[in-house]
């Protein structure tokens, strides 16, 4: 054993997986740049450690099952929820909170997940989430009404939240920024295989046996997720005692935030759809919510352990990366959204049959996360493939407009493959920049939180901004045709066009006035994809101004992976 190496063993401490800070600790670094704020240094990646153990192998596979629990969560619904809703006596309101309580939960608690995980540690909110998780399945697949079904489903989303974003958390911690373009590619591939069970699968279950089982398959698949947890997961703990961890916690900030972000996204989530715009339903809440979060933005600079770091934003390229993930929640998630619906409207396609048409689009995202990760592991470089993946996500979304009654299956599954090349590749890379760009190696973990967080807010608005465009343009072109006989009468409201479109196949309406309705939504829906081309155009043109950082670094932060077998006692 060389001197170097008997000096990094004899200054390890063993509880925290930190070495202490000494001048000769590592011999020609700087100490300055070492060292975080908590006065530890993060230990760099040896030759041992290169090596994965099987341990690590299985804690991986955990996040994998972690990512696609989240996926396929995520899109089960809303094939199902006409028919969940007929059943259980529903709604149109309450059909409406049942798919969007889910969302609005996970992008409330995905920073505070963040946040609480940089000071207990991140296994004793991934317990949570998966518990809360669990529970909210049960719950939703047991309910006997609307209300408690809603209930499940914001239990759904607490839990749902916290696997989405600290499996992206984990993997910054226990992979190094070298390595990591591998394994954001195997990531993408649950995430893109839930996104293309979920319609399917929600389409079958709902269709020929009953809509419960959507919540019942969750729990074998989140058991098994939690036992790879349990057994395999070892993360570096942080050396304080559980006092002094919850009392680093910024409580006033995580309140502060969890009110002003509630007040502010439920009114954008409703706007349109339950209240108008200019209600003062929507406008009151949306008013307190951005007061509030500009309170919160002031007290954060004064917190020793802040929501959001300000030093995170501070750098150009973290800052364009996160509005371009904002960007690219908006599209990604408002194109999955309003696809199957588009297909059931324009084509009078089943619930199942749009889920189906729109496997070009899942399968693409697929094979081309990969792929992006592969190159970005060959070349080491990111931006031109960030550049290239809007391009062909705005042109693959603009695409979507060409579409005619007589589309060929060529024309429907290549515009969706071209759109699909662009999205999945954000999906893998989006992290590299942020993370190459934080000052310090523990920020990666809230980096990457930070921008799961900013993506599905992205989605959140999107859906919001989507959907008050759908029902002004749909209610104004609908009005064009006159009066509507008794069985279409309800779509004089555009609010209820949405609804309404499972009941286009079997209506009784004269042909002429059934193919002008149809034409209507086909309208709509083409101002909804020609604004997403626009946003995919901005992403674009803010994505240019993120710069080339290296991806050469080694080290890994406080909460790295610890094989408990091979750890020896170090004199």
């Amino acid at each position: 054993m060389d001197s170097t190496r008997k000096l990094t063993v004899t200054t390890l401490d063993v509880s925290t997986g930190t070495m202490k800070s000494s001048p000769s600790a590592l011999p020609g670094g700087d100490p300055e740049k070492e060292h975080n704020d908590t006065g530890d240094i993060p230990i760099r990646q040896g030759e041992a450690q290169k090596k994965k153990t099987f341990g690590f192998h299985m804690s991986f596979l955990a996040l994998l099952v972690m990512c696609f629990i989240v996926s396929i969560d995520g899109t089960i619904l809303a094939i199902a929820i006409p028919v969940i809703t007929h059943e259980l006596h529903g709604t149109t309101l309450e059909a409406f909170w049942a798919s969007i309580s889910f969302v609005l939960a996970v992008v409330i608690v995905q920073p505070i997940y963040t946040s609480v995980s940089n000071v207990l540690g991140r296994v004793i909110p991934l317990y949570a989430s998966f518990l809360l998780f669990i529970l909210g399945s049960i719950v939703f697949a047991s309910a006997r009404n609307m209300g408690v079904l809603i209930t499940g489903r914001v239990f759904q989303g607490l839990g749902s939240g916290g696997l989405d974003v600290l499996n992206e958390i984990i993997l910054a911690d226990i992979t190094t920024l070298k390595e990591r373009p591998l394994y954001l590619g195997l990531l993408a591939v649950p995430m893109a295989g839930g996104t293309i069970l979920g319609p399917i699968v929600g389409g079958l279950l709902s269709q020929y046996t009953t809509w419960r089982w959507i919540g019942w398959i969750n729990l074998p698949v989140s058991g098994i997720g939690f036992l790879l947890v349990a057994l395999f997961l070892r993360l570096k703990t942080i050396d304080r005692s559980f006092r002094q961890k919850l009392r680093r916690l910024d409580w006033s900030g995580l309140l502060l935030f969890t009110i002003g972000c509630t007040l502010f996204t439920s009114p954008l989530a409703w706007a349109g759809a339950m209240f108008p715009w200019s209600s003062w339903r929507t406008l009151l809440p949306l008013c307190l919510g951005v007061a509030i979060l500009f309170i919160f933005g002031w007290y954060e600079s004064r917190s020793k352990e802040p929501v959001f770091p300000y030093r995170i934003f501070k750098s150009r390229t973290a800052s364009t990366t996160l509005l371009a993930s904002f960007l690219h929640g908006w599209v990604t998630f408002s194109i999955i959204f309003y696809l199957p619906l588009f297909f059931q409207a324009a084509y009078l396609n089943t619930p199942l049959q749009a889920a189906v048409s729109i496997l070009p689009l899942c399968a693409t995202s697929v094979p081309f996360g990969i792929i992006s990760a592969v190159v970005v592991e060959v070349v080491r470089k990111y931006r031109v493939l960030v550049l290239a993946s809007w391009v062909f996500t705005a042109v693959g979304t603009g695409l979507f407009t060409l579409w005619s009654q007589s589309a060929s299956l060529a024309a429907k599954a290549s515009f969706q493959i071209i759109f699909g090349i662009g999205t999945g590749t954000l999906f893998s890379i989006l992290n590299l920049p942020i993370q190459a760009s934080v000052p310090r190696i523990d920020d990666m973990g809230t980096a990457t939180g930070i921008l799961v967080s900013f993506r599905l807010f992205g989605a959140l608005v999107g859906l919001a901004v989507c959907s008050t465009v759908f029902n002004n343009v749909f209610a104004s072109r609908i009005s064009l045709l006159g009066a509507l006989p008794d069985a279409m009468a309800m779509l004089s409201d555009g609010r209820n066009a949405i609804e309404f479109i499972p009941l286009l196949i079997n209506i009784d309406v004269v042909p002429e006035l059934l193919e002008s309705v149809i034409e209507v939504y086909r309208y709509s829906m083409f101002v909804i994809f020609w604004m997403l081309a626009g946003i995919a155009t901005a992403g674009f043109f803010v994505s240019l101004l993120i710069q080339e950082k290296s991806l050469e670094k080694e080290e890994l932060g406080r909460q790295q992976f610890e094989d408990r077998a091979s750890t020896t006692p170090c004199s």
